[in-house]
């Protein structure tokens, strides 16, 4: 069995890929975990995860919180907001199965939009919260 915090990855990972309208306001498939150096703006990528046993003496479970980091160009603020808002709705409609594990429930704990001086960018932080049990 993977770890819930892979599976989750992996399944928010496809959830973000396999959305059209994500796509192409991204210019193409540009939702990563590693990014690759002069990467195209604007882009997704996977940021801090931290995992707590979430455990009860009769159930087993994590909580996780996880980070997911747009980046824009862009002049103001409004294509990070919107992607931040697309994002925010594919994740809240999520399904809860995932390989090896359930998802519990599913929430966003925090988002901010700024303008990073130093790298002259729209820097988007979404950070959610999530709880899982394993299946079986």
């Amino acid at each position: 069995m993977t770890s819930p915090a892979v599976d989750l990855q992996r399944a928010i990972h496809a959830l973000l890929t396999a959305d059209a309208a994500l796509v192409a306001r991204l210019g193409g498939q540009k939702v990563f975990d590693a990014t690759p150096p002069n990467a195209a703006f604007p882009y997704v990528s996977f940021g801090r995860t931290s995992i707590y046993d979430w455990s009860t003496g009769t159930e087993s479970g994590t909580e996780q919180l996880f980070t997911i980091h747009v980046w824009s160009k862009a002049k103001g603020k409004t294509e990070t907001l919107e992607i931040m808002e697309t994002i925010r709705q594919l994740i809240d409609a999520a399904p809860k199965e995932l390989d090896g594990h359930a998802l519990v429930n599913m929430t966003l704990e925090f988002a901010e939009a700024r303008y990073d001086e130093d790298l002259s960018v729209h820097h988007g932080l979404l950070r959610f919260r999530a709880v899982t049990e394993p299946v079986g």
